[in-house]
């Protein structure tokens, strides 16, 4: 799969199915509406494109959103690689291009740099400045300039947005192994291991403590987690607790992760964090000493979950 930071970058001069959308999550909805993109273009002998934006449009246009995406737009872009696509093209949103009309849209992105042939769209795609235009005008245009629209039925786009929708609440709950069905694959987070307090290592359970690159990453709701991580192309288990350390007098949320039967120097590494399972709330102790004791019966909890999956 080839990849271009805008519409303009694009130099193919093959015609094109291409599909439109945000696709947060690449996840079993999306993957439906992908693999029809890919068979239709190897059955019409076309070249497959995804359009995507980035920011995200909310981002942009309202200052004050506080929009929790799914994935980072680079695990969005590994994500899209896996489907078989051939071209994905991440355009930049920004205030200009919203201001596009529908036909300049049309026009300069879709036909002169995307080269479109066929366009396969949900039943409700809006598109232009102020989001003016609907699907019976990009038909209109079709017929303009030599287009066919394929519309993807509201079924199957409400599929997809509840998928999403469902996949945010089950986070927000603290339900990774819902999210996980609906995804397709484990949900992840990946950051940089930084120094914390090293409250862990005074009780015999050192922590890798995560920071995100990205604060528009969703993270799933305070609590302790089964998960799993690749580390030097070997995967290793362990418990993570998110959450402010309520215990110790903590104020910042944290996200920090003790390893399962590793303890190597992780400092300055990026790693990727896998989650498998929910354990419990996020609750404060009254000493240290009980905190250690429920991390013991965390780490059973999550060696004896590990043990009835193999």
């Amino acid at each position: 799969m080839k990849k271009y930071s805008s519409a303009s970058n694009y130099k193919n001069e093959r015609q094109s199915v291409v599909t439109i959308g945000t696709f947060d999550g690449v996840h079993i909805g999306h993957k439906t509406i992908l693999k029809r993109v890919v068979e239709t273009a190897k059955k019409e002998n076309l070249d497959s494109v995804v359009l995507t934006f980035f920011p995200h449009p909310r981002m942009v246009l309202q200052q004050n959103s506080d929009i929790k995406l799914l994935n980072t737009i680079e695990e969005r872009t590994q994500l899209l690689e896996k489907t078989g696509l051939d071209h994905l093209v991440i355009h930049p949103f920004t205030h200009a291009f919203s201001r596009l009309t529908a036909l300049e849209y049309v026009r300069d992105i879709l036909v002169n740099s995307l080269k479109a042939k066929k366009i396969i769209i949900g039943y409700d795609h809006r598109f232009g400045r102020n989001r003016n235009a609907d699907i019976e005008d990009l038909k209109e245009f079709g017929k303009t300039y030599n287009f066919e629209v394929e519309e993807i039925s509201a079924k199957e786009i409400d599929d997809v947005a509840v998928s999403s929708t469902k996949i945010r609440k089950a986070l927000d709950a603290g339900d990774v192994e819902t999210a996980n069905s609906y995804l397709g694959y484990n949900f992840m987070i990946s950051g940089e291991v930084v120094r914390g307090k090293a409250i862990g290592r005074t009780i015999n359970y050192p922590t890798a403590n995560l920071k995100l690159k990205e604060n528009y990453k969703l993270v799933p709701k305070n609590g302790v987690y089964v998960v799993q991580s690749q580390i030097n192309s070997e995967k290793i288990f362990g418990i993570t607790s998110i959450g402010t350390n309520p215990t110790v007098g903590g104020k910042e949320k944290t996200i920090e992760t003790h390893f399962l039967n590793f303890n190597k120097d992780l400092y300055g590494k990026e790693i990727t964090i896998e989650f498998l399972k929910f354990i419990r709330d996020e609750e404060t102790f009254d000493s240290v000493e009980i905190l250690r004791q429920e991390i013991i019966k965390d780490e059973k909890f999550a060696k004896q979950y590990l043990q009835e999956r193999e």
